[in-house]
């Protein structure tokens, strides 16, 4: 509709006839009255009344006035909330106010006022309802209510659930925080403290059910299947939630119960362990029809009573002599699944269960069931191992690497172990429990062993026969069986230690698995019979010995066994001499004393190879020499040899291998002929030099594929780097000469002399050769110290190369790196560019890769409380300035301003910031923030008088702060500690009227920017802000930050004013 314009302009207001004016110079008894005439000329209006909504548009904009909205008396603000309500009925879908902040103070203005509704007895109740009423008619549709109504009062509460529910299904969509307002009233604690809500809450599922079914399975698809816990603070009581929601209408999860199934599925005990308890409430009240109507989660339910976690299968026991009791129609279903997973009964250790529960717990499963089934120890030696090889050969990837994980376990188990026997009374308690099952129920335990190995020297005999290498497993199966008859107290403690023997089965198998791989290597293995192609059960093979190898070192050690994998090494696959190199390298640190005549046959191979073998074979054969030899030196020196001249490139590239490893290994010896060889040679004649390579489109090649000359110049960047990493000299100019030699590669794009003679293949291997060699040096502090911030950010730079297997390769050289906790903390955020990768994989795994650093580190933080010095290079919150830093010099952030350049910057930073903020410990939310802020006080050091430069640092900590305020509700919080900014990175903060770089428009203006479907500058029709922040000057210094949410339910429109925050942030710029 089009009002007049001509009347609004002349501002003369027209009152209702018998209205005098409405001002300030009349009394308050003589205002209400005169307003209680203007209400009843509003209420009596419609939509259609065109000539009466022209003649009183001054009218409603002089009620909307300050005057009005911030009167002091209760009645006349009420009298006006009801005429502004009916003003927006009358006039809709039009309002006859356009500015954004006028609409606001209205809205807030109504909201307040709806407070009334609490004080039924009141004389002004039915005045404050009907406002409620005609809310509902007339404003925009609202996101987020308070779910509270007075008590006792039907009436309300009917209205309510008819409003919002037709707001509900009326609306365009039910966003994550509305689903989250009605579901909170849902979880157990706030059911207890607020009842109407909780009623109030189930009423409006009921009625709504179909329209919101939708979005509730998609909260629960994010948070089950996807595992995104940070789109609902409600994620942690998905399951309580669950439960609600089946109570209160089944059809609300229509779509999440096939999840659950998935679910009961979970490699994660605990995780399965929460969905058996879930849906033993589900299946087992009393009215249930869940396991007629779902018969495939029935049954998948039934599979847990053969669970391998002992808690698992106890829940379902406790489940069904409930279940029983309300529904005896599923007692076939019940009995037939009422027994142990591979096992048949067993009464003795029901008997424990029953009556000695909280003392006494069966055996770790994973490990017995390898011990008696999978591989089983009573088996004969050559059978045994012939088992264990084809089992190998048939797991898939994950279980190889449980596998390979559970044998790491009891070998760091059985060494603590036996640390303990040698220092009783001086326990390594934690290092035990750490390889235990529930390490915490564990110490006490291991302090109650502990305290009878003092005690007790048969049981102590008999544990040093348990955890000696040379246990064979008759002898572990007598210690086992003898300790049945150890008295009671002792029970629980060789429980913790029952499967070390399990892991002895290897140790006297070693040589007859060696000669099954042989045998599979010359054809005469009886691999098609047992089901396992020859080429996949080889390198299984050859893979478990080299585990075994690292796990068990000292079953290798017999002279038979060291003779076969000689005959290894004679053989001309490549793939079977590495292995046997790898596994000579692992096992023979004391085959000079212990087989002297193995030493004397293995040395001169070790030799040739090191000279004249593949380049990998060379690289083994040295690290041999260097574990297994006293006289090393001697051994090394009959080895090295320089060469300065330019043969054919196929023969230098061994060559190369070699003398890069001889000058890690062997620094003092061969550093000083290295260093001509490194500047004369390997820079000016190979790497300067370049010939025609082969040209082709592609940005890859396979391995066979690459030419000679480019594997050369690849082993030539590695000797350098070596080389250096052996001497660890930052006197000298060699570090930064290196270091700019690898940038220049990164700079020209892989073609050094920039000739053009190199082909695109070649240009990407020696890009990805030079970023690697860059992490290689970062992980020495030495050279780390001399890295400049521009090498460290073209080295970052690589991981968005436009040639995938360069990205690929440098990420996994990272992701290494940092997981050995070797690189310094600022390449963590290297992974912030990741965001932008178009493969969806390689953001994937990028993800994959942040969350497991930053869990590794916040283990390593629990573990080791004592390193509060190096929490600065530890905590992965730390990485939030480096991030920040490094997208401020990202190449494509060109223009400060540019809409899509910072969309771009908000993902590279949620990309961090989601998984650090998944958890709010010690409040580090607000720990985050204060950063932020602090970050603001600075400059960039690395262009302190830039100010472009600088102006890209606060715009990007504004988009931060913006992600920080938009996602967490803590961040207002006091910091738990002073945050410390990296010196290399940012100047120090201003001393005196602190560079306050939050305009009163910046954060209104980003969000409008990078979120535009979720923020309007001005209401049209029905759309209005879902959320957005408006920042207000309190005083000179001191800025008011208020988080503002404008929620839509449909017809109604009401704001909530989030918690408002105080920052001292100082004087503008």
């Amino acid at each position: 509709m089009a009002h007049s314009k001509s009347r609004a302009a002349d501002g003369k207001i027209t009152y209702p006839p018998g209205v005098k004016e409405i001002s300030s110079n009349i009394s308050k008894e003589e205002m209400v009255r005169r307003l209680k005439m203007v209400v009843k000329t509003f209420m009596d209006m419609d939509q259609d009344s065109e000539e009466e909504k022209e003649l009183y548009l001054n009218l409603a904009l002089h009620l909307a006035s300050d005057f009005f909205l911030k009167h002091p008396d209760k009645d006349v603000r009420l009298l006006v909330a009801c005429c502004l309500a009916d003003i927006f009925r009358i006039y809709a879908p039009e309002a006859p106010y356009t500015s954004p902040d006028k609409l606001k103070d209205i809205f807030m203005f109504i909201t307040r006022q709806l407070k009334g509704l609490e004080d039924t007895k009141s004389a002004q109740f039915n005045r404050y309802f009907y406002l409620l009423e005609v809310s509902g008619q007339g404003l925009e549709p609202k996101k987020k209510s308070k779910f509270s109504i007075p008590p006792q009062n039907n009436k309300v509460h009917m209205h309510m659930v008819d409003l919002m529910s037709s707001i509900v299904c009326e609306g365009d969509s039910v966003s994550q925080e509305l689903l989250d307002t009605v579901l909170v009233n849902l979880v157990p604690a706030h059911k207890n403290l607020n009842k109407q809500a909780y009623d109030l809450a189930k009423a409006l599922l009921k009625r709504t059910a179909q329209a919101i079914e939708p979005y509730i399975t998609n909260f629960f698809n994010l948070v089950l299947m996807l595992g995104k816990t940070s789109v609902s603070d409600l994620s942690e009581h998905v399951f309580d939630l669950i439960l609600e929601l089946y109570n209160i209408d089944s059809h609300l999860l229509l779509s999440v119960l096939p999840q659950l199934e998935f679910k009961l599925k979970s490699n994660d005990n605990d995780e399965r362990l929460q969905v058996v308890k879930l849906l033993a409430k589900m299946f087992g009240a009393k009215d249930s029809e869940l396991a007629a109507q779902n018969k495939p989660l029935w049954q998948c339910y039934l599979g847990r009573f053969n669970d391998i976690h002992v808690p698992i299968r106890l829940e379902c026991v406790k489940f069904a002599s409930h279940c029983l009791m309300n529904h005896p129609d599923l007692a076939k279903d019940l009995t037939g699944n009422y027994q142990y997973y591979h096992e048949p009964p067993r009464p003795d250790l029901a008997k424990d269960l029953t009556g000695n529960y909280q003392y006494y717990h069966e055996p770790p499963r994973p490990e017995r069931i390898f011990a008696q089934y999978m591989v089983p120890h009573n088996l004969e030696t050559t059978e045994r191992m012939k088992c264990l090889y084809y089992l190998y050969a048939t797991l898939d990837t994950n279980a190889v690497k449980a596998l390979n994980e559970m044998w790491k376990c009891q070998n760091m188990l059985r060494h603590h172990v036996k640390d303990l026997l040698d220092l009783v009374k001086q326990p390594k308690v934690l290092l035990i429990n750490w390889n235990l099952p529930d390490p915490g129920k564990a110490q006490d335990f291991v302090k109650k062993l502990a305290q009878v190995l003092d005690d007790d020297e048969r049981i102590r005999n008999q544990l040093e026969t348990l955890v000696s290498p040379a246990c064979s497993c008759k002898q572990a199966q007598v210690c086992v069986v003898s300790r049945e008859s150890v008295c009671v107290r002792l029970r629980i403690c060789f429980y913790y230690l029952s499967f070390l023997p399990f892991f002895v089965i290897v140790a006297y198998g070693t040589c007859a698995l060696v000669k099954q791989v042989n045998k599979s290597i010359d054809g005469t293995a009886e691999d098609d019979e047992e089901g396992v192609p020859t080429e996949q059960a080889i390198r299984a093979g050859l893979e478990l010995l080299k585990v075994l190898s690292f796990t068990h070192p000292v079953s290798f050690h017999s002279a038979e066994t060291f003779e076969s994998l000689l005959g290894c090494l004679k053989m001309e696959d490549e793939k079977v001499a590495e292995a046997a190199l790898q596994i000579f390298k692992n096992t023979g640190s004391k085959m000079e004393e212990s087989f002297p005549h193995i030493k004397s046959v293995l040395l001169p191979v070790l030799q040739t190879k090191a000279k004249r073998g593949p380049p990998r074979q060379a690289k083994y054969a040295i690290h041999c020499i260097h574990a297994m030899f006293t006289h090393r030196d001697t051994h090394f020196a009959q080895i090295f040899e320089v060469r300065t001249s330019l043969p054919d490139l196929d023969q230098l590239i061994t060559p190369l291998t070699t003398l890069g490893h001889l000058a890690l290994l062997a620094p003092e010896q061969f550093a000083a002929p290295l260093k001509s060889l490194v500047a004369n040679f390997i820079v000016k004649d190979l790497l300067m030099s370049d010939r025609v390579g082969k040209k082709t489109t592609k940005l890859w090649v396979p391995d066979d594929e690459v030419s000679s000359e480019t594997l050369a110049k690849i082993q030539g960047i590695k000797l350098m780097v070596r080389w250096l990493l052996g001497v660890k000299n930052t006197l000298s100019k060699s570090g930064n000469s290196t270091l700019r030699m690898l940038t220049a590669i990164l700079h020209s794009d892989g073609d050094l002399t920039e000739q053009g003679k190199m082909g695109k293949p070649d240009m990407s291997r020696l890009r990805l050769a030079a970023a690697c060699a860059l992490l290689k040096l970062a992980q020495e502090p030495c050279y780390h110290e001399i890295i400049t911030l521009e090498q460290y950010q073209l080295c970052a730079l690589v991981i968005n190369d436009e040639c995938y297997q360069v990205r690929q390769g440098f990420a996994q050289k990272l992701h290494k790196g940092l997981c050995r906790l070797r690189l310094p903390l600022e390449y963590l955020a290297v992974f912030a560019l990741c965001a932008k990768d178009p493969v969806k994989e390689r953001r994937a795994h990028a993800r994959q890769c942040l969350v497991k650093n930053i869990t590794i580190r916040r283990e390593y933080l629990k573990q080791h409380a004592a390193v509060s010095e190096k929490l600065f290079s530890l905590l992965p919150e730390y990485v939030v300035p480096y991030a920040i830093h490094l997208l401020v010099h990202d190449p494509d952030y060109i223009k400060v301003q540019d809409i899509e350049q910072l969309k771009d910057i908000k993902e590279s930073l949620w990309f961090i910031l989601e998984i650090i903020m998944s958890k709010n410990e010690n409040n580090s939310h607000a720990f985050i923030r204060k950063m932020v802020e602090n970050i603001k006080q600075t400059k960039d050091a690395q262009a302190p008088t830039d100010a472009k430069i600088n102006e890209k640092l606060y715009t990007v900590c504004d988009v931060a702060m913006n992600i920080i305020i938009s996602k967490s509700t803590t961040y207002s919080l006091e910091s738990p500690k002073d945050p410390v900014l990296p010196t290399r990175y940012f100047t120090k903060p201003d001393k005196v009227g602190v560079r306050l770089n939050y305009r009163s428009s910046q954060i209104p203006k980003l969000r409008s920017k990078l979120d535009p479907q979720n923020y309007h500058s001005t209401p049209t029709g029905s759309s209005f802000p879902l959320s957005f922040s408006f920042v207000f000057t309190s005083a000179k210094n001191d800025f008011m930050f208020q988080k503002v949410t404008l929620y839509r339910l449909g017809e109604t429109s009401l704001y909530r004013l989030g918690e408002t925050s105080l920052h001292r942030l100082g004087e503008t710029s």
